[in-house]
């Protein structure tokens, strides 16, 4: 008996278990390790970067970025097949819950400052700035679905844990398209102010 598995590629046929376990892999693909860096960059096929029709599914994940500049706000934004200047056209949303150190402070809200309608900005992850204290960073990750795709626009969703520079933790929330049906091959990752200092950034890709 066979056994059918759905999976974002259409349907899987297979007469073994074991033939299954390999759909839905998450492959790594690169890592970017900053050292007071300005950007941090990927682009298909440099630097052994994949970012097209290889993957529908892209996974980048960031761990203890630290800004150089105290309250710097940790952003993103993408280039379509062919583009240059990081400014594709953006609408997305934004909500976060915060809470203090002294517990003085807590709540869930709408962040209308830190969405875009019809925007070309780079997208911010962060509802505060990111302290540049010792023992402060960012942790997250930003999920791009089919970006190559030329007949529908480039859905991402982001979460995020930030230790804002007023000694508070942002539970950020965005969520967005590139609202373009080119194909998006580049990500680029950077502080509104300052350069990221320390931190690394992996690429996956997802079967």
């Amino acid at each position: 008996m066979s056994i059918v598995k759905l999976n974002n590629r259409g349907v899987k046929d297979a007469t073994a278990i074991g033939s299954i376990t390999s759909l839905g892999n998450m492959t790594f693909i690169k890592k970017l390790t900053a050292s007071s860096d300005s950007t941090l960059s990927f682009v298909d096929g440099t630097s052994d970067v994949v970012l097209d029709d290889t993957y529908k599914e892209y996974l980048f994940t960031w761990n203890n970025i630290h800004p150089a500049t105290n309250a710097a706000k940790f952003s993103f934004q993408g280039n379509a097949a062919g583009g240059s200047g990081y400014n594709e056209t953006i609408t997305s949303t934004f909500h976060y819950a915060y809470h203090d150190e002294a517990d003085s402070e807590s709540g869930v809200s709408y962040y209308g400052s830190g969405d875009q309608a019809q925007g070309t900005a780079f997208q911010r992850f962060s509802s505060g700035g990111v302290g540049n204290g010792n023992d402060e960073c960012t942790s997250g990750y930003l999920h791009l679905f089919n970006p190559s795709s030329t007949t529908f626009v480039t859905h991402f969703i982001s979460r995020n844990s930030t230790y804002q520079d007023n000694n508070s933790v942002n539970d950020n929330y965005v969520a967005g398209y590139f609202n373009t049906t080119s194909a998006i091959d580049e990500i680029q990752f950077k502080f509104d102010s300052g350069n990221i200092d320390l931190g690394d950034i992996c690429l996956y890709g997802i079967l």
